[in-house]
């Protein structure tokens, strides 16, 4: 069975087992796809990746709420950075 690996760097368990900081460092910021069976099992990510992708995810719902609230129909209050 095929498998989409979303990671330019592989890994073992066993090679995480081994060295875990050496297996992070291999991805050089990136994420690592931890292959089991030479299947991917999950992904090391490095802490500032998943806080790059927190940060991200919550602009995303941000911009949600910010558009749903545009199309509610009232009306736009404009606002100036200097009067908040």
């Amino acid at each position: 069975m095929a498998n989409v690996i979303l990671a330019e760097t592989t890994a073992s368990v066993s090679e995480l087992k081994k060295n875990p900081m050496a297996t992070v460092a291999a991805g050089e910021g990136f994420p690592v796809a931890i292959l089991n069976h030479n299947e991917p099992a999950f992904y090391c990510v490095p802490a500032s990746a998943y806080e790059a992708l927190m940060d991200k995810l919550e602009d995303m719902e941000l911009n949600a709420i910010a558009d749903a609230r545009l199309k509610d129909g009232k009306p736009l209050v404009r606002v100036k950075l200097d009067g908040l």
